[in-house]
């Protein structure tokens, strides 16, 4: 059973904003995201830094690691190769990728929900409908195998480079830069 809610109670509710309004969010967020990449040259970095992994578990902690550091540089990569896979056909890249910016702006980069008509749309609906056009595109210009052939094709260049660049001097964050003896932990204050 609730209690009953007293006058003093705040009941917070999020503002509606225009749809124009949660469209220029999502770009301002896409851009952020994408400004978090690593620079290219630190991202191709010198031969030195590619060598063969000593064993499965090597492989398997560089796959992780490199994934993690270098994760926004690898979508860079896949998208670029999906692109050139649909070059033979621009109507259908030019599609392609108006569903794909649908996908970022009204899915992964949304922060507020998006009111029509002074009426909520559920996330859910929000999904179902990006889904159903993402199918439709995808059916209506068929090439779903060309489209699969270039995102398998970033997969494996991303993969590959994951495998073989060593980690070693890469830091995810602070606590990884101290574990490796890069900086040293603050000491407490002294009482």
């Amino acid at each position: 059973m609730q209690s009953p809610r007293s006058p003093t109670d705040s009941v917070y509710t999020p503002i509606p904003i225009s749809f124009s309004a949660a469209i220029s969010r999502s770009f301002h967020n896409l851009s952020t995201f994408v400004s978090r990449h690593r620079p290219w040259p630190e991202f191709l970095s010198s031969a030195g830094e590619f060598n063969r992994p000593e064993s499965l578990a090597v492989a398997t902690s560089r796959l992780r690691l490199n994934s993690k550091y270098f994760g926004i540089n690898y979508a860079i990569i896949i998208t670029v190769c999906a692109a050139v896979s649909l070059l033979g056909a621009p109507l259908s890249l030019f599609m392609i990728a108006f569903v794909l910016l649908m996908w970022i702006l009204l899915w992964f980069c949304r922060e507020d929900q998006i009111v029509i008509g002074g009426s909520y749309v559920s996330d859910q609906a929000v999904v179902v409908g990006l889904g159903l056009v993402s199918v439709m595109v995808v059916w209506f210009t068929g090439v779903l195998n060309s489209l699969l052939v270039g995102i398998s094709v970033g997969i494996l260049i991303a993969c590959v480079h994951c495998v073989f660049r060593n980690p070693e001097g890469l830091f995810l964050d602070e606590n990884d830069a101290v574990h490796s003896g890069l900086i040293g932990s603050q000491p407490g204050p002294n009482v």
